[in-house]
Parts: C-alpha cells; structure tokens; sequence
C-alpha cells in the first residue's frame, strides 16, 4: 500500500503546486488534515521527505539559492517553480495574441509608413508582410482563427489589410529596392537579397488568395495587383510557374476583363524570364487553346478569338524557339488528315472535321500572317496551304459547305497577308456547278442559317430554302473578297478567266431570280476590273519576266484603286454592320418596334375584340388577348412618319485591342 501511495504523490503534489506555492499556510493545513485521515502514508513521509513536512517560506528560498543540492530534494522544493504551469502557459498565450491583435489604427499607422516619401524601412515592409500572411491564415483556416505573431480578426480589419498591401506595398517595395527612378531589375538591387524570403512568402499567399477569389470585381482588383507585382514575380521559378498555372486558367475561362488582365500579366512574366519559361508557357497555353476550342457559339466566339490573337503575340516573341513548336503542331495535323484520307472511317473524318482542328488552322494561318515580314517561320507556309486545301477535298459533300467556308476565308486571309497568289476560287465556284439551286426547297425557313458557328449541316438543313439564300451569300462574299485582294495584279484576267465561266454557266441553269442577281452584279464587276487591268497592262513596255518592274506595276495600280476595290470597300462596310447586329439583342436594334403586350382582364369582364388590321401567323401558344401596339389601318394617301430606329451600340465580334487595360491602383478602385 505505501509503494502505491508514493508513486501516486507527485502527481497529487504536482496539482496543488500551481495553487498553493504562494499560500503555505494553507498548505500546512493541508498536511494536518493528511496526518489525520491517513497516517500510515504521513509517517511515509515523515520517514523520506522530511522537508516537504516542516514547510517554511524561508527555508524554501534559502533551498533555492543552494547550487549544490540534489535534483531529487530541488524537485520538492515549495518555493517558486522554475517550469511554467499550465495556467502559466495560457497566461503567456494570451499576452501574446493580445500584443499580436491587428486593429484598423495598427494598419492605418502601416499604411503611412508605406506612404512616406523617404526610404521605406525593410522592417515596416516584413511587418506588412506577416500581417498580410495572418489575414490569409484567418481566411483559409476551418475556425477563422490565426495562429502567429499577428492575429487578424473581423471582416473590417481583414479587409483593410488587403487594402494596405495591394495599394501601397507594390510602390513601397520599389522605393525600398530603389527601382521608382532606374527600373532596373529587383534581382540586381543591392538589398534585395534581405527581402527573398518574405517576398516568397507575400507572393505564394497572393496566388492562394487570387484562386479563392469568385467576384469577378475582387478578381480584377487583384490582378492588376498581380500585375504590378509580376516583376517580382519572375525572380522567383517555382513562384513564376505557380502563377502562370493559375494565370492560364483564368486566361482561357475567365470574363473579358479577367482574360485581358492575366494575359498581360502572363506577358510580363514570360517576358522577364524568357529563356526558362518561354517553352513552357507556349506548351501550355496551346493546349489550352485547343481544349476551350472544341464548342464553338456566337457567345463563345469572342474569347476562342482573344486566345488566339493573344497566342499569337506570345509565339512572336521568339520566331526561332517557335518554328520547332509551330512545325510540330502542322505536322501533327497533317498526320491526322493522312489517316482520314488513307482510312476512310467515320473515326478518321471526325479527328479532322471538328473545331479544334480548325481553330488550330486558323491559329497557325494568322501567325504566319502577322510574322511575313520576318523569314522564320514562311518556310511551314506551303505545308500549311496543303493541309488547309486537302481538308477542303477529303468530304465535299453538301453537308460540308460550312466547313469549305471557313476553310476558304483561312487561305484567303493568308494570301492576303504575306501577299502570296493561293488559287482559291475553283473551291468557291465548285459550290455554284455542283449543287442545284432550282431544287424545291421542302421547309420554309424565315432567315438564312448562320454557318458562322457551323462545320456540318443535318440533313433537314438543307431541306431549308435559309439553307441555299446562306450558301449563294457565302459564295458571293467570299468570291467578292477573294478577287478584291487580287484586283491589281497584272495576272487579274488570267486568274478570273475560269471562275467567270462557271458563273456564266450557273447563270444559265439557274431560274432563281435573288440568286441570278446577285450573282450577276458580282461577274459584271470581275469583267469590269478584268478590262481595267487590261487597258493598263496594254500601255507597259517592259517583259513579264521582270519581276521588280512587275511588283513596281502593281504597287502603283493598287495605290491608284481598281474598280473591284471601290466596291468591295461599300459592301465591307455594309456587311460588317450587318455582322455586329446579328450579335446584338433584337430589341436594341430594332429601337421603337411594336411591343407585345399582356393586359390584365377581369374573368368578369368580356374579351374585347381585336383592333387594327390581322396579324399574320399568328402563334398557337400565345393567349388570345395579346394586343399588338400598330396604327390602325390609315388611308393610302396619308404618309406614315416613319421613327427613326434608334442607333444601336455595335458590339464587337472579337475583343479588340484596348491599350494597357492595367492601371494603378488607387482607393476609388475600393
């Protein structure tokens, strides 16, 4: 029993120390109180511990000024303890979080240290930094606490924080690196190296933040914080290839704005550490590319366009390290159409006709384009022509119209831009010989189909007479175009000779008058600039074969106008706004046009009779009461004033360039 009770007494000892190290009276007590209810265990004690029973306050300090005592007698000491209690711990804990609490006038004294005109102090930047990284820990934390030398609590003082470092600390890192007047770079700033660690740590906490980030205005706030941060960035590999994760992602799915913005953050940061990251960059959002470009829509349309003109500004910026990547990507779309050809399966045909094979055309055709006035990459134009004009001939079915279309306009944008003679028209005039356009069309469509977001038509698509009115405006667009572009060259005549034959032919075996006319107009001004281009070549005195002179002839025809040009530039001009309002709402071009309305009858009430004149087709769902707001029928002598459709605001296809969209951030911005 003794045996038992010694090991038991330490731990009961060690319970009541915390409480009555500063009482020894009532500690005396206690013992009393212990010879009374067990004296076999005081006896124990009084035999081993005789100090713990003639307790004295005196002897207890003197106890503890002896050096040279044993570590048994010191554990038993009732003096001070020197290990800290549980009480004591937690005494400790709180002074901390409490000297470490973040309040609004903690992070108003921050923001002006930040903002003082003299050299800002690395320990006020590291400070802003720790507070920056408590605000996050609060934010991703499950309880909405932080543990650390900061604690950041409520939504004010959190956001305030973001507010301090996103405003101020881009500009007072600068300073602090004196970057404000020599923009050199910060990795050969002489204090930059004292600033490694916590910039690391600010910048993975920033990239944390931008991915749990879902308002779209937050989004770009911090993106164009992102942005001004992005020269820190590039000091950084890992942080670099973290942020241009993130960056491509929103690149790719984000709103126009957000798209905009991580561009040219992506931009920025490739652009400081090209050698290292430029390969990875262009892998990477290729594939991008190709995998947000597999359903196209007229709402998708706009960002399928950003992403390539973007593409093509990243591919520019080193033609030599992108010729591997651009004649790699060719090649592998000339493989998949081989197969299509050699192995005539339905699974062949679809991995060549699909969107992201031609949006990948149409990505490598406009990079060639934009770069021909550098040699790099006008070697993988002939492979890339064959590819475009074999996918033409692989189906030239009827079904297929849309997708030759959109081929068609491809090598057409090609030739004009590197200024190289493609014989695209036996591709256009083959749709007017080969389909005919007197066949009854078995359903009545009220407009033309749109082949903007189509590659393929269904079967009752082309029962449509809309199927026939796109296809004859295709042809005569793209026809138009075609020989606009080509209506100075001194080979003008020869090159239309065949096309105008097959129109005359399609002239004489159509009986469909809107298709006759309009494809008439069209061969009367081929024959017209065909005579120009005559009349001029007949007055030279130099030899064909003399290419300068030749190239000189047609520079000064082209500047002088062409007949074909003037009338293309009318109907350009014409058909591009036709364009922006297919894409605008109904009702914002339309302006002031009859309303539908619904008016509130009583059951008791009797259904008044319709006023003014009958409505065409009516609709078998709507109600019976619907009223239509028209003028009722007027004499035929009196002039209606017809209102002016108000002008509708164009709303661009493509995103368009806008400059530098980031700015500085200022408080307004909150």
């Amino acid at each position: 029993m003794k045996k038992s009770k010694k090991v038991e007494m330490p731990t009961n000892e060690s319970d009541v120390d915390s409480e009555e190290e500063l009482n020894p009276e009532k500690h005396k007590e206690s013992l009393d109180k212990l010879k009374k209810t067990d004296p076999d265990f005081y006896n124990f004690l009084e035999e081993n511990d005789e100090n713990l029973l003639n307790f004295d306050v005196e002897s207890g300090d003197d106890d503890s000024e002896k050096g040279d005592e044993d570590e048994d007698e010191k554990v038993h000491l009732p003096g001070p303890l020197t290990g800290d209690s549980d009480e004591s711990d937690f005494e400790d804990e709180t002074t901390k979080s409490a000297r470490g609490k973040v309040t609004l006038k903690m992070v108003a004294q921050w923001q002006n240290k930040l903002q003082t005109e003299g050299k800002v102090k690395r320990t006020t930047i590291v400070t802003v930094i720790k507070v920056f990284n408590a605000a996050m820990l609060r934010a991703t934390s499950v309880d909405g606490t932080s543990t650390g030398e900061f604690k950041v609590e409520g939504s004010s003082v959190f956001n305030a924080v973001i507010q301090m470092c996103v405003l101020y600390l881009p500009s007072a890192l600068k300073s602090y690196l004196g970057m404000e007047q020599s923009g050199k770079d910060p990795q050969k700033c002489k204090n930059f190296s004292k600033l490694k660690g916590p910039l690391v740590a600010y910048l993975k906490d920033l990239l944390k933040l931008l991915g749990g980030v879902s308002s779209e205005n937050i989004l770009t706030v911090m993106l164009k914080h992102l942005h001004q941060m992005s020269v820190f960035v590039a000091c950084f590999t890992r942080v670099s290839k973290m942020a241009l994760k993130k960056l491509i992602s929103l690149w790719s799915t984000g709103e126009e704005t957000v798209r905009v913005l991580a561009f040219l953050s992506i931009l920025r940061i490739t652009r400081n550490q090209q050698t290292s990251l430029l390969d990875l960059v262009l892998k990477a959002m290729y594939m991008t590319y190709v995998k947000n470009s597999k359903f196209v829509s007229p709402s998708t349309w706009p960002g399928i366009n950003f992403m390539r003109r973007s593409l093509v500004e990243m591919f520019a910026l080193d033609l030599n390290v992108s010729y591997q990547y651009v004649f790699l990507y060719i090649r592998q779309l000339a493989i998949h159409l081989r197969n299509a050809i050699v192995v005539q399966k339905v699974e062949n045909r679809q991995a060549v006709y699909n969107w992201q094979f031609i949006n990948s055309l149409h990505l490598w055709a406009d990079l060639i384009g934009a770069t021909s006035n550098k040699p790099q990459l006008q070697s993988l134009l002939y492979p890339l022509v064959m590819v475009i004009t074999n996918t033409i001939k692989l189906v030239p079915t009827h079904q297929y119209y849309p997708l030759r279309f959109h081929c068609a306009e491809i090598l057409i944008n090609v030739s004009k831009d590197t200024n190289t003679f493609i014989p695209i028209l036996p591709y256009l005039a083959e749709v007017l010989t080969s389909y005919d356009f007197n066949k009854k069309h078995k359903k009545v469509s009220m407009k033309p189909l749109d082949f903007s977001c189509v590659l393929r038509l269904a079967k009752s698509q082309l029962a449509e007479n809309g199927f026939k009115d796109s296809a004859i405006d295709r042809v005569y667009g793209l026809l138009l175009e075609y020989t606009a572009n080509q209506s100075h060259s001194i080979a003008f005549p020869d090159i239309t000779l065949l096309a105008i034959l097959q129109i005359k032919q399609f002239l004489k075996s159509c009986s469909v008058a809107n298709y006759t006319k309009k494809i008439r107009q069209l061969l009367e001004k081929i024959e017209e600039n065909s005579k120009f281009i005559e009349r001029e070549r007949a007055k030279i005195s130099f030899a064909l074969s003399e290419g300068k002179m030749v190239a000189a002839w047609e520079a000064s025809i082209k500047a002088k106008g062409t007949p074909l040009i003037a009338f293309y530039e009318n109907w350009s001009k014409i058909n591009k706004i036709q364009k922006r309002k297919r894409v605008t709402k109904n009702d914002e071009i339309a302006g002031e046009m009859p309303m539908i309305k619904r008016p509130k009858i009583p059951d008791s009430e009797e259904k008044p009779e319709p006023k003014g004149p009958l409505v065409l087709f009516p609709s078998d769902s709507e109600d019976e009461n619907l009223e239509i707001e028209e003028e009722t029928s007027k004499p035929k002598n009196v002039k209606k004033k017809v209102k002016k459709p108000k002008k509708a605001k164009d709303v661009p296809v493509n995103v368009q360039d806008k400059g530098d969209v980031v700015q500085d951030l200022s408080v307004n911005d909150w």
